[in-house]
C-alpha cells in the first residue's frame, strides 16, 4: 500500500471531480508547479492508487431510460459454468457491469434498457437463454447520486 500525504488525497479528491483537468490547473489550486504535479499523478497510476479514466455517459440522453439491477442464482455451479457464465454476459452490449457477489445470488448485474419492455426482451432472449441461468430478481432504478467513497 503507498503512502499518501494530504496532497495527495487533495489531488484524488480533485481529479475524481473532474480528471480533465490540465495539471496546471491542478497544480494552483494545490500550491504545486506542474511538474510536481504530474509526477504526483504520475506515482499515483504507477502504484495502482488511480486504474484509469473512464468516460461517464449519459444514458437517458443516449435513449437508454432504463437501468436494473439484476440478481442472477446460478443453476449449477463450479469453475465451468461460472468462467462460461461470465463470458457469455459479458458479451451482451446492455450489460454494464457484472458484479460476482455474495449472497443470495451469485451475481449482479448493471443493465441499462431504453423502456421496460426493451429490458424484457434482453432479460428473456439474452439473459435467461445464458448458459447456468437460475433464479433472476430485477430492481429498478429510480435514481442515482454519485458517491466517490472515501480517499482516506
Amino acid at each position: 500500500m503507498i503512502e499518501l500525504d494530504t496532497t495527495d488525497r487533495r489531488l484524488l479528491r480533485e481529479l475524481v471531480q473532474d480528471a480533465t483537468q490540465p495539471a496546471s490547473t491542478l497544480g494552483r489550486k494545490l500550491g504545486l508547479s506542474q511538474p510536481a504535479t504530474w509526477r504526483r499523478i504520475r506515482r499515483l497510476y504507477d502504484s495502482g492508487v488511480i486504474k484509469g479514466q473512464r468516460l461517464d455517459l449519459d444514458h437517458d440522453r443516449l435513449g437508454f431510460g432504463v437501468t436494473v439491477f439484476l440478481g442472477v442464482k446460478l443453476a449449477t455451479k463450479g469453475r465451468v459454468s461460472i468462467d462460461v457464465f461470465e463470458r457469455a454476459v459479458s458479451a451482451i452490449p446492455e450489460v454494464q457491469t457484472v458484479e460476482h457477489i455474495l449472497g443470495l445470488f451469485d451475481y449482479r448485474l448493471r443493465i441499462v434498457a431504453r423502456d421496460i419492455s426493451d429490458f424484457e426482451r434482453v432479460l428473456r432472449r439474452r439473459i435467461m437463454m445464458l448458459p447456468g441461468v437460475g433464479d433472476v430478481e430485477a430492481n429498478v432504478m429510480l435514481s442515482e447520486e454519485r458517491r466517490p467513497g472515501p480517499i482516506g
